[in-house]
C-alpha cells in the first residue's frame, strides 16, 4: 500500500514539473508568435498607418485590438513549439528515458497536458466566438478610417501635389529648418472650370488650425489671376478676370486633417465580426432573402413569357402538346414567310435573347453575391471549430515529435515547428480561397488541413508512444520496397572459416524433393490465372505451403554456405528471396480485406498487386527448381556427395 502511495505521488510530482515547464515555455511562445502574426499584419497595412500622423492613443487602440484578433492563430502555434521545447529538453537531458524505465508510458506522461490543451482549445473558441468579433469589427472600422484619413501635409518640391481638396501646389524649393516655401504655385479649382484662380508667389508659410479643419497659407510678393464670370454673362463669349498684386495675404484652405472614425454598421455583413449564434442566424435571413429573389425571378420569367408569345398559359400548354404531336411545326411555318419576314422575325428574336441574357447577367451579379455571403458565414463558422481543434492536433504533433527528436532550446524545435505549420497554413489557405471562391465544397476546404494533419498526429503519437523509429529512412525504403513489390537480391559469400562441412547427400536428397514439390505446387494452385476474389477477400482457406518450402529451402542454403566450392556460393546467389503471403492475401485480418474490397480503388490495386505475386512467385519457383537441378548437376560432377 505504502509503494501504491508512493508511486502515484511520484506520478503526480512528475505530472507538476512537466506542467510547469509546458506553461513556462508557452507562455513565452505564445506572446512570440503573437509578435510575429501581429508584424505580418501590420506589413499588410503599412500603407494605412504611414504618413498619416496617427496620434498615439489610435495606434495603442490599433495594436490592441489587432492582439485580440491574433490570440487564437497564435494560440496553436505556441502549443505545438512549447510542447516540442519541452519534450525535446525532456529527451535530450535522458529524463524522458528514465521516465519510460519506471514504466510510465509517454501517454501517460501527456495525461495533465491533455487536460490543459483541451481547456486552451475551449478557450480558444470562447474567445473567437465572443471576443474575437468584437476585435475584428473594431480593427476593420479603424482600417477604414485610417484610409480615409488625409495624409499629414507634405508638400514635395519639384512636382505638382493634389492632397489639398480642390487645390494644386508647386513649390520649388522648401527651407527645412524654417519651414519656408520658396516658387509658389497655386492652381484652385472648382466645379466649374471657368471660375479657376492662379496664384504665384514669391515665398510663404503653411500652417494647420488649431481644429485640424482648415489650412492658414501666408504669402509674400506674389499676383492672384482670377476668372470674374457669372451668370448674367452665361451667353457672352468673353470672360473677365481680377488680377490682384499683393505684398502679403493670406488664403484659408480646407483641410481636414483630423482623425474620424467610419461607420460601424459598414460590418454588419462582414461574416468574422460575428458569433456563432449570429452566423445562424444570419444565414437563416439570407437563405429566406435568396429564395424570395429566386422566386420573384422564376415569376418574373414566366409573365415574360407568356407576354411574348401574347397567348395564355394555358393556350401555351396546348400549344406545346400540339408541338409534341407533331400537329404545329415552327420550320415549316418559317418557311412560308416571305424573306423580309424572315429578317424581321430572326432579328426580334435575336433581340429578345440577347435581352434576355443581359437581364440574366444582371440577376447573375445578385444570386452571386447571395451565394458568396452565404458561404464566408458558413466558412466563418466551421473556421472557430477548426482553429480550436488544431491546438488538439499541434500539441499530438508537437510533444510526440519532440520526443521523438530528442533535441531542445530553440534549434530543431523552431524548424520542425516552422514546417509543421506551413503545411497547416498553406492546406487551409489554399482550401479557404477555393471554399471562397465555389470551386470547392466548404467542408472540403477547411476540412483539408485537419483531416492531413490528423492522421499524421495520429501516427507520430502511435510512433512515439511505441518507441518506433520514426526518422528511419531504411524502415521506409523497405516499407515501399515491399508496396511495390521490390526485393533485394540474395547474396551468398564464401566463408574463412568452416568447421562443418556441408551434408551434400542430404542436401542432394532435399532439393530434389523441394523440386518436385515446387512442381506439384504450381500445377495445383495454377500461378498464371487471376486470382479469384470471392475467395481472396471474403473466403479466405490458410495456405502455409510456400511458408514451410521457403523454410526447409533456407535450412538447405544455410547448410550448403559452408562449402569450399566457389560455384557451389555461386549458385546459391541465385535463389530469389520469396514471399510468402503477398500472393495469397492482401492483409492477415479477415476485416481489412473485406475493407479493402468494399474501397474499390484500393481493393482493385491490391487485386492487381497480387495476381502480380502470384507471377513473381511462378517465376521464383521455376528459379529455384532450376538452381537445385544446377547444384545436384555441381554435387555429381564434383563428386562432392562421397
Amino acid at each position: 500500500m505504502h509503494r501504491n502511495t508512493s508511486a502515484m505521488l511520484g506520478i503526480k510530482k512528475l505530472h507538476i514539473m512537466i506542467t510547469k515547464q509546458f506553461l513556462l515555455l508557452f507562455v513565452g511562445t505564445f506572446f512570440i508568435s503573437l509578435f510575429v502574426l501581429m508584424m505580418q499584419f501590420v506589413w499588410q497595412y503599412v500603407d494605412a498607418l504611414i504618413g498619416k500622423g496617427l496620434t498615439l492613443d489610435i495606434m495603442a487602440r490599433f495594436f490592441w485590438y489587432m492582439a485580440l484578433m491574433m490570440v487564437p492563430q497564435a494560440l496553436p502555434l505556441a502549443i505545438l513549439l512549447s510542447s516540442l521545447i519541452t519534450f525535446g529538453n525532456l529527451g535530450e537531458s535522458s529524463e524522458l528515458t528514465a521516465i519510460k524505465a519506471a514504466g510510465i508510458s509517454l501517454l501517460q506522461t501527456l495525461r495533465p497536458l491533455m487536460i490543459l490543451v483541451a481547456f486552451i482549445a475551449l478557450a480558444s473558441f470562447y474567445f473567437q466566438n465572443n471576443i474575437g468579433p468584437h476585435s475584428k469589427s473594431k480593427i476593420g472600422q479603424l482600417l477604414i478610417s485610417m484610409k480615409q484619413k488625409s495624409p499629414e501635409l507634405e508638400i514635395p518640391e519639384g512636382i505638382f501635389y493634389d492632397g489639398i481638396p480642390q487645390c494644386n501646389i508647386y513649390v520649388h524649393r522648401k527651407n527645412l529648418d524654417t519651414g519656408k516655401l520658396y516658387g509658389i504655385t497655386i492652381y484652385r479649382m472648382t466645379s466649374n472650370y471657368e471660375d479657376a484662380a492662379i496664384i504665384l508667389a514669391d515665398s510663404g508659410m503653411m500652417q494647420s488650425t488649431a481644429e485640424k479643419k482648415h489650412l492658414l497659407l501666408t504669402l509674400y510678393s506674389g499676383e492672384w489671376f482670377e476668372n470674374m464670370r457669372s451668370s448674367d454673362l452665361a451667353g457672352s463669349a468673353t470672360v473677365p478676370y481680377r488680377r490682384e498684386t499683393f505684398w502679403k495675404k493670406r488664403i484659408v484652405l480646407d483641410f481636414d486633417g483630423d482623425f474620424n472614425l467610419a461607420d460601424a454598421n459598414t460590418f454588419g455583413q462582414n461574416a468574422q465580426a460575428k458569433s456563432l449564434n449570429q452566423i445562424r442566424e444570419d444565414i437563416d435571413s439570407l437563405n429566406h432573402t435568396y429564395d424570395s429573389i429566386g422566386r420573384s425571378y422564376f415569376q418574373e420569367a414566366k409573365r415574360y413569357t407568356y407576354a411574348v408569345t401574347g397567348i395564355s398559359k394555358a393556350d401555351s400548354l396546348r400549344a406545346l402538346q400540339a408541338e409534341k404531336r407533331k400537329e404545329f411545326v415552327y420550320d415549316s411555318v418559317y418557311a412560308h414567310l416571305g424573306p423580309d419576314k424572315q429578317r424581321t422575325a430572326v432579328n426580334n428574336a435575336l433581340s429578345k435573347v440577347n435581352q434576355q441574357v443581359s437581364e440574366l447577367d444582371f440577376k447573375s451579379l445578385i444570386t452571386h453575391e447571395g451565394d458568396y455571403a452565404l458561404r464566408q458565414h458558413k466558412i466563418e463558422a466551421i473556421n472557430k471549430f477548426v482553429v480550436a481543434f488544431s491546438c488538439v492536433i499541434f500539441f499530438f504533433i508537437g510533444a510526440p515529435l519532440g520526443a521523438i527528436i530528442r533535441k531542445g532550446g530553440l534549434g530543431v524545435p523552431i524548424i520542425a515547428s516552422v514546417l509543421v505549420f506551413i503545411i497547416f497554413y498553406i492546406l487551409d489557405n489554399t482550401g479557404y480561397r477555393m471554399a471562397k471562391g465555389g470551386m470547392w465544397a466548404i467542408w472540403f476546404g477547411k476540412g483539408m488541413a485537419t483531416a492531413v494533419l490528423t492522421p499524421t498526429a495520429a501516427f507520430i503519437t502511435y510512433k512515439a508512444n511505441n518507441d518506433s523509429a520514426v526518422f528511419n529512412l531504411d524502415s521506409y525504403v523497405n516499407l515501399g520496397m515491399r508496396l511495390l513489390g521490390m526485393r533485394r537480391k540474395r547474396s551468398v559469400s564464401s566463408k574463412e572459416v568452416i568447421i562443418n562441412d556441408p551434408d551434400y547427400t542430404a542436401d542432394k536428397h532435399e532439393l530434389t524433393r523441394l523440386s518436385d514439390e515446387v512442381t506439384r505446387y504450381a500445377q495445383e494452385h495454377k500461378l498464371k490465372s487471376p486470382p479469384n476474389i470471392i475467395n481472396v477477400f471474403f473466403r479466405y482457406q490458410p495456405d502455409h505451403e510456400i511458408e514451410r518450402i521457403n523454410e526447409e529451402l533456407e535450412t538447405v542454403i544455410d547448410d550448403l554456405s559452408n562449402t569450399r566450392d566457389p560455384m557451389v556460393i555461386t549458385l546459391l546467389s541465385h535463389y530469389p528471396i520469396v514471399s510468402e503471403k503477398a500472393h495469397t492475401r492482401p492483409f492477415e485480418r479477415r476485416w481489412l480485406n473485406i475493407l479493402s474490397a468494399v474501397v474499390l480503388p484500393l481493393g482493385a490495386f491490391l487485386y492487381c498487386r497480387m495476381w502480380r505475386f502470384r507471377l513473381r512467385l511462378l517465376n521464383d519457383l521455376r528459379t529455384i527448381k532450376q538452381t537445385n537441378g544446377d547444384i545436384i548437376r555441381r554435387i555429381e560432377a564434383k563428386g562432392l556427395d562421397r
